[in-house]
Protein backbone atom coordinates (compact mmCIF):
# COMPACT_ATOMS: atom_id res chain seq x y z
CA UNK A 1 0.00 0.00 0.00
CA UNK A 2 1.34 3.42 -0.95
CA UNK A 3 0.49 6.46 1.14
CA UNK A 4 1.00 10.03 0.01
CA UNK A 5 0.87 12.82 2.58
CA UNK A 6 -0.41 16.11 1.25
CA UNK A 7 -0.85 18.16 4.45
CA UNK A 8 2.41 18.74 6.33
CA UNK A 9 0.74 18.24 9.69
CA UNK A 10 -0.26 14.69 8.78
CA UNK A 11 3.28 13.47 8.07
CA UNK A 12 3.59 11.78 11.47
CA UNK A 13 0.35 9.86 11.11
CA UNK A 14 0.84 6.15 10.55
CA UNK A 15 -2.71 5.24 9.59
CA UNK A 16 -6.20 6.55 9.00
CA UNK A 17 -8.00 8.92 11.35
CA UNK A 18 -11.43 7.71 12.52
CA UNK A 19 -13.39 10.78 13.57
CA UNK A 20 -16.05 8.71 15.36
CA UNK A 21 -18.46 11.00 17.23
CA UNK A 22 -16.78 14.42 17.53
CA UNK A 23 -17.61 16.18 20.81
CA UNK A 24 -15.82 17.65 23.87
CA UNK A 25 -13.75 15.32 26.06
CA UNK A 26 -16.51 15.13 28.66
CA UNK A 27 -18.86 13.82 25.98
CA UNK A 28 -16.24 11.32 24.80
CA UNK A 29 -15.91 9.95 28.35
CA UNK A 30 -19.70 9.68 28.64
CA UNK A 31 -19.89 7.82 25.33
CA UNK A 32 -17.07 5.55 26.49
CA UNK A 33 -18.99 4.59 29.65
CA UNK A 34 -22.26 4.12 27.72
CA UNK A 35 -20.82 1.88 25.02
CA UNK A 36 -18.69 -0.01 27.52
CA UNK A 37 -21.89 -0.94 29.37
CA UNK A 38 -23.62 -1.86 26.09
CA UNK A 39 -20.65 -4.04 25.08
CA UNK A 40 -20.54 -5.87 28.41
CA UNK A 41 -24.31 -6.45 28.36
CA UNK A 42 -24.04 -7.80 24.81
CA UNK A 43 -21.29 -10.23 25.83
CA UNK A 44 -23.29 -11.33 28.89
CA UNK A 45 -26.57 -11.73 27.00
CA UNK A 46 -25.20 -13.72 24.08
CA UNK A 47 -22.85 -15.67 26.37
CA UNK A 48 -25.84 -16.65 28.53
CA UNK A 49 -27.64 -18.09 25.50
CA UNK A 50 -24.55 -20.11 24.54
CA UNK A 51 -24.27 -21.48 28.10
CA UNK A 52 -28.00 -22.25 28.28
CA UNK A 53 -27.89 -24.30 25.07
CA UNK A 54 -24.67 -26.00 26.13
CA UNK A 55 -25.85 -27.04 29.60
CA UNK A 56 -29.57 -27.74 29.07
CA UNK A 57 -30.12 -31.09 27.35
CA UNK A 58 -33.63 -30.06 26.27
CA UNK A 59 -32.10 -27.37 24.06
CA UNK A 60 -29.86 -29.78 22.12
CA UNK A 61 -32.00 -29.41 19.00
CA UNK A 62 -31.14 -27.84 15.62
CA UNK A 63 -33.12 -24.68 16.37
CA UNK A 64 -31.18 -23.91 19.55
CA UNK A 65 -27.85 -25.11 18.18
CA UNK A 66 -28.28 -22.57 15.37
CA UNK A 67 -29.24 -19.95 17.95
CA UNK A 68 -26.15 -20.60 20.08
CA UNK A 69 -23.93 -20.33 16.99
CA UNK A 70 -25.73 -17.12 16.07
CA UNK A 71 -25.04 -15.72 19.56
CA UNK A 72 -21.38 -16.70 19.22
CA UNK A 73 -21.31 -14.84 15.91
CA UNK A 74 -22.93 -11.77 17.50
CA UNK A 75 -20.19 -11.63 20.15
CA UNK A 76 -17.51 -11.45 17.49
CA UNK A 77 -19.54 -9.10 15.30
CA UNK A 78 -19.80 -6.48 18.03
CA UNK A 79 -16.18 -7.11 19.03
CA UNK A 80 -15.03 -6.19 15.51
CA UNK A 81 -16.01 -2.56 16.13
CA UNK A 82 -16.73 -1.65 19.76
CA UNK A 83 -13.29 -2.20 21.43
CA UNK A 84 -11.60 0.04 18.86
CA UNK A 85 -14.43 2.56 19.20
CA UNK A 86 -13.95 2.58 23.00
CA UNK A 87 -10.22 3.19 22.60
CA UNK A 88 -10.99 5.96 20.12
CA UNK A 89 -13.20 7.80 22.62
CA UNK A 90 -10.21 8.25 24.96
CA UNK A 91 -7.65 8.85 22.22
CA UNK A 92 -6.48 12.31 21.22
CA UNK A 93 -5.17 11.30 17.79
CA UNK A 94 -7.95 8.78 16.92
CA UNK A 95 -5.54 7.00 14.58
CA UNK A 96 -6.05 3.42 13.40
CA UNK A 97 -3.15 1.68 11.64
CA UNK A 98 -3.49 0.68 8.01
CA UNK A 99 -3.37 -3.02 8.85
CA UNK A 100 -5.81 -2.49 11.73
CA UNK A 101 -8.19 -0.60 9.46
CA UNK A 102 -8.29 -3.29 6.79
CA UNK A 103 -8.52 -6.08 9.34
CA UNK A 104 -11.54 -4.36 10.86
CA UNK A 105 -12.92 -3.80 7.37
CA UNK A 106 -12.54 -7.51 6.57
CA UNK A 107 -13.90 -8.92 9.83
CA UNK A 108 -16.81 -6.47 10.05
CA UNK A 109 -18.08 -7.27 6.56
CA UNK A 110 -17.29 -10.99 6.78
CA UNK A 111 -19.12 -11.35 10.08
CA UNK A 112 -22.02 -9.27 8.72
CA UNK A 113 -22.27 -11.56 5.68
CA UNK A 114 -22.09 -14.63 7.92
CA UNK A 115 -24.97 -13.20 9.99
CA UNK A 116 -27.12 -12.85 6.86
CA UNK A 117 -26.43 -16.48 5.92
CA UNK A 118 -27.24 -17.61 9.46
CA UNK A 119 -30.57 -15.78 9.37
CA UNK A 120 -31.34 -17.57 6.10
CA UNK A 121 -30.47 -20.99 7.57
CA UNK A 122 -32.59 -20.27 10.66
CA UNK A 123 -35.53 -19.39 8.40
CA UNK A 124 -35.03 -22.70 6.57
CA UNK A 125 -35.10 -24.51 9.92
CA UNK A 126 -38.41 -22.85 10.85
CA UNK A 127 -39.84 -23.67 7.42
CA UNK A 128 -39.03 -27.35 7.88
CA UNK A 129 -40.40 -27.40 11.44
CA UNK A 130 -43.75 -25.87 10.45
CA UNK A 131 -44.30 -26.97 6.85
CA UNK A 132 -42.65 -30.42 7.06
CA UNK A 133 -43.08 -31.39 10.73
CA UNK A 134 -43.16 -35.17 10.11
CA UNK A 135 -39.99 -35.10 8.01
CA UNK A 136 -38.20 -32.50 10.15
CA UNK A 137 -36.24 -34.96 12.37
CA UNK A 138 -34.99 -36.92 9.36
CA UNK A 139 -34.09 -33.83 7.27
CA UNK A 140 -32.64 -31.45 9.86
CA UNK A 141 -30.19 -33.91 11.38
CA UNK A 142 -27.17 -33.00 13.47
CA UNK A 143 -24.94 -33.64 10.46
CA UNK A 144 -26.92 -31.29 8.18
CA UNK A 145 -27.01 -28.66 10.92
CA UNK A 146 -23.22 -28.83 11.26
CA UNK A 147 -22.76 -28.57 7.47
CA UNK A 148 -25.06 -25.53 7.27
CA UNK A 149 -23.27 -23.79 10.16
CA UNK A 150 -19.84 -24.49 8.64
CA UNK A 151 -20.94 -23.23 5.22
CA UNK A 152 -22.25 -19.98 6.74
CA UNK A 153 -18.86 -19.27 8.31
CA UNK A 154 -16.80 -20.36 5.28
CA UNK A 155 -18.82 -18.48 2.64
CA UNK A 156 -19.12 -15.41 4.86
CA UNK A 157 -15.36 -15.17 5.36
CA UNK A 158 -14.43 -15.91 1.74
CA UNK A 159 -16.93 -13.51 0.18
CA UNK A 160 -15.03 -10.24 0.67
CA UNK A 161 -11.50 -11.63 0.94
CA UNK A 162 -10.24 -10.87 -2.58
CA UNK A 163 -11.93 -7.42 -2.96
CA UNK A 164 -10.51 -6.26 0.38
CA UNK A 165 -7.02 -7.51 -0.51
CA UNK A 166 -7.22 -5.55 -3.78
CA UNK A 167 -8.41 -2.38 -2.04
CA UNK A 168 -5.65 -2.69 0.57
CA UNK A 169 -3.05 -2.57 -2.22
CA UNK A 170 -4.33 0.74 -3.60
CA UNK A 171 -2.62 4.11 -3.05
CA UNK A 172 -4.19 6.61 -0.67
CA UNK A 173 -3.76 10.40 -0.68
CA UNK A 174 -4.83 13.39 1.35
CA UNK A 175 -5.66 13.81 5.01
CA UNK A 176 -6.74 10.16 5.43
CA UNK A 177 -9.63 11.30 7.62
CA UNK A 178 -12.57 8.86 7.75
CA UNK A 179 -15.74 10.48 9.09
CA UNK A 180 -16.97 7.27 10.71
CA UNK A 181 -16.34 5.10 13.77
CA UNK A 182 -15.16 2.17 11.64
CA UNK A 183 -13.32 1.56 8.37
CA UNK A 184 -16.18 1.68 5.88
CA UNK A 185 -15.58 1.08 2.15
CA UNK A 186 -17.24 4.33 1.00
CA UNK A 187 -14.92 6.72 2.87
CA UNK A 188 -11.92 4.47 2.16
CA UNK A 189 -12.46 4.42 -1.59
CA UNK A 190 -12.95 8.19 -1.52
CA UNK A 191 -9.37 8.55 -0.21
CA UNK A 192 -7.71 6.64 -3.05
CA UNK A 193 -5.28 8.65 -5.22
CA UNK A 194 -6.80 7.42 -8.46
CA UNK A 195 -10.38 6.41 -9.08
CA UNK A 196 -10.76 2.69 -9.70
CA UNK A 197 -14.19 2.24 -11.30
CA UNK A 198 -13.67 -1.48 -11.90
CA UNK A 199 -12.86 -2.17 -8.25
CA UNK A 200 -15.75 0.03 -7.11
CA UNK A 201 -18.09 -1.83 -9.49
CA UNK A 202 -16.90 -5.23 -8.23
CA UNK A 203 -17.31 -4.22 -4.59
CA UNK A 204 -20.70 -2.56 -5.16
CA UNK A 205 -21.83 -5.74 -6.94
CA UNK A 206 -20.54 -8.18 -4.32
CA UNK A 207 -21.64 -6.18 -1.26
CA UNK A 208 -25.44 -6.43 -1.68
CA UNK A 209 -25.51 -10.13 -2.60
CA UNK A 210 -25.01 -11.53 0.95
CA UNK A 211 -27.89 -9.26 1.96
CA UNK A 212 -30.23 -9.83 -0.96
CA UNK A 213 -29.87 -13.61 -1.47
CA UNK A 214 -30.59 -14.62 2.17
CA UNK A 215 -33.31 -11.96 2.41
CA UNK A 216 -35.14 -13.37 -0.63
CA UNK A 217 -34.73 -16.86 0.81
CA UNK A 218 -36.12 -15.70 4.19
CA UNK A 219 -39.10 -14.01 2.54
CA UNK A 220 -39.81 -17.13 0.46
CA UNK A 221 -39.56 -19.39 3.52
CA UNK A 222 -41.92 -17.27 5.59
CA UNK A 223 -44.40 -16.95 2.72
CA UNK A 224 -44.68 -20.75 2.73
CA UNK A 225 -44.79 -20.76 6.55
CA UNK A 226 -47.63 -18.22 6.52
CA UNK A 227 -49.62 -20.30 4.02
CA UNK A 228 -49.12 -23.40 6.16
CA UNK A 229 -50.11 -21.63 9.39
CA UNK A 230 -53.27 -20.15 7.88
CA UNK A 231 -54.37 -23.69 6.99
CA UNK A 232 -54.20 -24.75 10.66
CA UNK A 233 -57.86 -25.04 11.78
CA UNK A 234 -57.50 -24.10 15.45
CA UNK A 235 -56.53 -20.66 16.77
CA UNK A 236 -54.24 -22.12 19.51
CA UNK A 237 -52.44 -24.15 16.83
CA UNK A 238 -51.88 -21.04 14.73
CA UNK A 239 -50.59 -19.10 17.74
CA UNK A 240 -48.17 -21.90 18.62
CA UNK A 241 -46.90 -22.06 15.05
CA UNK A 242 -46.39 -18.29 14.92
CA UNK A 243 -44.65 -18.27 18.32
CA UNK A 244 -41.95 -20.65 17.06
CA UNK A 245 -40.80 -18.15 14.44
CA UNK A 246 -41.79 -14.84 16.09
CA UNK A 247 -38.37 -14.27 17.67
CA UNK A 248 -36.54 -14.96 14.43
CA UNK A 249 -38.83 -12.62 12.51
CA UNK A 250 -38.20 -9.87 15.06
CA UNK A 251 -34.42 -10.29 14.73
CA UNK A 252 -34.64 -10.33 10.92
CA UNK A 253 -36.74 -7.15 10.99
CA UNK A 254 -34.26 -5.35 13.27
CA UNK A 255 -31.18 -6.33 11.29
CA UNK A 256 -32.49 -6.04 7.74
CA UNK A 257 -34.56 -2.94 8.49
CA UNK A 258 -31.48 -0.94 9.48
CA UNK A 259 -29.14 -2.52 6.91
CA UNK A 260 -31.53 -1.86 4.02
CA UNK A 261 -31.86 1.77 5.10
CA UNK A 262 -28.06 2.00 5.00
CA UNK A 263 -27.23 0.08 1.83
CA UNK A 264 -30.55 0.02 -0.02
CA UNK A 265 -29.96 3.45 -1.54
CA UNK A 266 -26.89 5.28 -2.85
CA UNK A 267 -24.39 6.31 -0.15
CA UNK A 268 -24.43 9.87 -1.36
CA UNK A 269 -28.01 10.22 -0.16
CA UNK A 270 -26.93 9.70 3.46
CA UNK A 271 -25.19 12.29 5.54
CA UNK A 272 -22.22 11.09 7.58
CA UNK A 273 -24.17 11.46 10.83
CA UNK A 274 -27.03 9.28 9.57
CA UNK A 275 -24.55 6.66 8.33
CA UNK A 276 -23.04 6.43 11.78
CA UNK A 277 -26.40 6.13 13.55
CA UNK A 278 -27.73 3.43 11.23
CA UNK A 279 -24.46 1.48 11.29
CA UNK A 280 -24.41 1.80 15.07
CA UNK A 281 -27.89 0.35 15.30
CA UNK A 282 -27.35 -2.81 13.24
CA UNK A 283 -23.76 -3.44 14.39
CA UNK A 284 -24.07 -2.63 18.12
CA UNK A 285 -27.69 -2.35 19.23
CA UNK A 286 -29.03 -5.39 17.34
CA UNK A 287 -26.53 -7.82 18.98
CA UNK A 288 -27.58 -6.32 22.33
CA UNK A 289 -31.31 -6.77 21.68
CA UNK A 290 -31.20 -10.26 20.14
CA UNK A 291 -30.74 -12.16 23.45
CA UNK A 292 -33.58 -10.13 24.98
CA UNK A 293 -35.88 -10.98 22.07
CA UNK A 294 -35.11 -14.70 22.19
CA UNK A 295 -35.32 -14.96 25.98
CA UNK A 296 -38.57 -13.00 26.29
CA UNK A 297 -40.44 -14.71 23.46
CA UNK A 298 -39.23 -18.27 24.00
CA UNK A 299 -40.44 -20.13 27.08
CA UNK A 300 -37.88 -22.94 26.84
CA UNK A 301 -35.00 -20.49 26.55
CA UNK A 302 -36.42 -18.40 29.39
CA UNK A 303 -36.59 -21.45 31.66
CA UNK A 304 -33.04 -22.51 30.76
CA UNK A 305 -31.68 -19.01 31.45
CA UNK A 306 -33.53 -18.85 34.78
CA UNK A 307 -32.05 -22.19 35.74
CA UNK A 308 -28.51 -21.07 34.90
CA UNK A 309 -28.89 -17.73 36.65
CA UNK A 310 -30.56 -19.35 39.65
CA UNK A 311 -33.66 -17.16 39.41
Amino acid sequence: MKIFNIPNNSSTITGFILLGFPCPMEGQVLLFVLFCIVYLLTLMGNGSIICAVRWDQRLHTPMYILLSNFSFLEIWYVTSTVPNMLANFLSETKVISFSGCFLQFYFFFSLGSTECFFLGVMAFDRYLAICRPLHYPTIMTGRLCTILVANCWIIGFLWFLIPIIIISQMSFCGSRIIDHFLCDPGPLLALTCKKAPVIELVFSTLSPLPLIIPFMFIMGSYTLVLKAVLRVPSAPGRRKAFSTCGSHLAVVSLFYGSVLVMYGSPTSEHEAGMQKIVTLFYSVMTPLLNPVIYSLRNKEMKRALQKILGI
